[in-house]
């Protein structure tokens, strides 16, 4: 298969889901062989950031990369879109330690790769072929993934977060899932419990009740909600509880959760730099694992 890249440049601006901080962010076209490049704007010409697993410096909440004395937050879900858009060139120029999280899924970037255009390149793609199985169990937590040889990608995914509501979630993807229609909506979710706690440690400043799907696994006092909706700033909406789920926002799909985590995870693991032939078994990961399987898997092949 060849490299592919955008036909035309595009402009985002938005908040950071954790930083607060609005960011104008751009999209270019880039030659082979570029792969996805991060330019920090605001700090200068030499503040360039490639997307790959080795840079990864933090996993807290989301992924950041690192290098050249610069940081970027947050790239998960447009890392994702170029994965699952099959874009392998790109130059992203921002002006913020941030990507904005838009309505907290990746649709937003599919829709506006799709009107900007994607081309064919002359180059071929160099495809990152597992070659021998390896496993890796995360020292802290249940979370494990397995990786085997495979000509094609397959990820099977379970999702289990012990959870009333939410139950054990299971997705797999391969080629034959449209990651346009099936992926690419699912947004970004905490539960209720959480938010306090992520509100208290400096995380969730750009959130709001627009761009996260709000899990809530015990009964909520008035006053908590009271609570909720200074935070928030969404004193004219009814916060009430609905089989599980705030009512800030409807459910795209029934498995709307696992949905998301897979599209975290093609994000992560689009930071091989290349597509991956091999089968992903993956259970209860996030970005730490997700990231540190990758980087093993770099230098495994």
């Amino acid at each position: 298969m060849k490299q592919h890249t955008l036909r035309n440049s595009i402009t985002f601006s938005g908040k950071g889901l954790h930083s607060g901080r609005t960011a104008t962010m751009t999209l270019h076209p880039a030659s082979t062989g570029t792969g996805i490049v991060f330019h920090r704007t605001d700090i200068g010409q030499e503040a360039r950031i490639r997307a790959l697993a080795t840079n990864v410096s933090s996993t807290a909440r989301s992924t950041t990369l690192s290098e050249n004395g610069a940081d970027i937050m947050t790239i998960e879900h447009l890392m994702s879109a170029a994965f699952g858009m099959g874009i392998d060139n790109m130059l992203v120029e921002i002006d913020s330690v941030e990507v904005p999280i838009l309505d907290g899924s990746s649709l937003p970037y599919v829709k506006a790769f799709e009107k900007a255009g994607i081309v064919q390149q002359e180059s071929e793609r160099a495809c990152l072929t597992v070659k021998e199985p390896f496993h890796y169990k995360d020292p802290d937590s249940d979370g494990e993934i397995t990786i085997l040889p495979s000509d094609h990608l397959t990820i099977d995914l379970t999702c289990d977060f012990n959870s009333r509501v939410l139950g054990v979630q299971k997705f797999k993807y391969d080629s034959a899932i449209d990651y346009a229609s099936e992926i690419a909506p699912c947004r970004t979710f905490c539960f209720l419990h959480e938010l306090e706690y992520l509100a208290a440690n400096g995380l969730i400043k750009g959130g709001d009740m627009q761009n996260a799907i709000v899990i809530v696994e015990h009964p909520v006092e008035k006053e908590r909600l009271q609570s909720l909706k200074a935070l928030f700033g969404v004193e004219d909406v009814e916060l009430d509880v609905h089989e599980g789920y705030l009512n800030n926002l409807k459910l795209h799909f029934e498995n709307e959760i696992v949905r998301h985590k897979m599209l975290d995870i093609l994000g992560d693991f689009a930071l091989a730099g290349a597509p991956i032939n091999g089968t992903i078994i993956a259970h209860k990961t996030g970005h730490r694992i997700n990231t540190t399987a990758c980087r093993m898997l770099l230098e495994l092949s």
